[in-house]
């Protein structure tokens, strides 16, 4: 009880000289209530039951319609010495290794690098696959950003920054903020869930920082009523979110010029509201308008974090656009699926940003 009632100190949680009795409810006013963010767990695994039925219902049927096809793969002859060491070792055996299994299994050395380039080849995922993963998250985040955009267009501190914090905490929660909120928490946790067996992209790493840095932002600020302001940074987010997808989408149905198209729209889109909107707009009255306590710090902490990863996604983005749209070079992701150079679907590169 001692630590429970440490963690939610109200000194920890909200600005100098407020306390819990500030938001205190009543029958006409609503506050967020930290329990209300256990119903991400559900939230989530209905978010994911919904994923795999609209992935066999509607995106595989659509990309089918619309020509998106699997390459074929050659077929790898079972070898239980190679497989055990491809399992437990590694997929790319190095010269030392290639000699030894050559050896154990009575094969010539060229044969065996072939049998690992086939074996790889054969646990790439599918550009079908990556097709419904897409569509997903298109369906997803144009359906977030457009709602989000409905339920704060009419909200004064939307359009003026300034009113965000006025009379912070003491901010009542309209409902449809609340269930919007508890909606994009699950969509990160899920995506938490899923990423085992997601296709894996060159920055697997940067994308667990990226969903950790997300989901400690949503649950703080809705623990200490920074509803206004997290808002209007997941909706600044969802802003390029969807065209990404979109463009992802025309990349694997092989429209290029459409894509190309589409994908400098996200490029705009994303480095307007990621490197301009963000710090200029939300970040910066947040750091001036907000006094100095220990959740304040904590959510400016992963908001730098979030704002690197802006700034790195933002150098592959112009990287893609300067080397390959404009000068016509070999297109070849710095975020594309791990073992891409073995020959399967190549993807373009800041196409899968986030």
């Amino acid at each position: 009880m001692g630590v429970s009632q440490g963690f939610w100190h109200h000194e920890l949680w909200l600005p100098p000289g407020a306390t819990w009795e500030d938001l205190k409810e009543s029958a006409d006013t609503h506050y967020p209530q930290p329990q209300d963010l256990l119903l991400c767990i559900p939230g989530a695994l209905l978010l994911i039951f919904v994923r795999c039925l609209f992935e066999r219902t509607v995106a595989l049927p659509l990309g089918r319609g619309l020509g998106v096809s699997d390459k074929r793969r050659p077929k790898v002859q079972p070898n239980t010495t190679l497989e055990g060491f491809y399992v437990l070792l590694g997929r790319t055996p190095k010269e030392e290794d290639l000699i030894s299994l050559a050896k154990q299994s009575d094969l010539p050395i060229k044969k065996v690098e072939t049998w690992f380039r086939h074996r790889r080849a054969q646990d790439h995922p599918r550009l079908m696959k990556k097709f419904c993963e897409a569509s997903w998250r298109f369906i997803f985040y144009f359906t977030s950003f457009f709602s989000g955009l409905a339920l704060l267009y009419d909200k004064p501190w939307f359009w003026d920054p300034t009113v965000c914090w006025l009379k912070f905490p003491q901010q009542p929660l309209p409902p449809a903020l609340g269930w919007f909120y508890l909606l994009e928490l699950s969509f990160y946790c899920s995506l938490v869930a899923t990423l085992p067996f997601d296709v894996k992209r060159k920055d697997f790493k940067e994308q667990i920082i990226h969903h950790i840095a997300t989901i400690t932002l949503i649950f703080v600020s809705y623990c200490a009523n920074m509803i206004r302001f997290g808002m209007m940074v997941m909706l600044v987010h969802d802003a390029s979110d969807y065209i990404l997808e979109f463009a992802k989408m025309l990349h694997y149905l092989k429209w290029q010029r459409v894509c190309d198209a589409v994908f400098i729209a996200f490029a705009v889109v994303f480095i307007v509201s990621r490197l301009v909107v963000f710090p200029l707009v939300v970040y910066y009255y947040f750091v001036t308008k907000l006094p100095l306590f220990p959740v304040s710090c904590l959510i400016n902490a992963f908001l730098v974090v979030l704002q690197l990863l802006h700034i790195f996604w933002s150098y592959l983005i112009i990287h893609m656009i300067f080397s390959v749209i404009l000068r016509g070079e070999k297109r070849q992701d710095a975020r594309s699926d791990t073992e891409e150079s073995d020959g399967s679907e190549a993807e373009d590169p800041a196409k899968n940003q986030e």
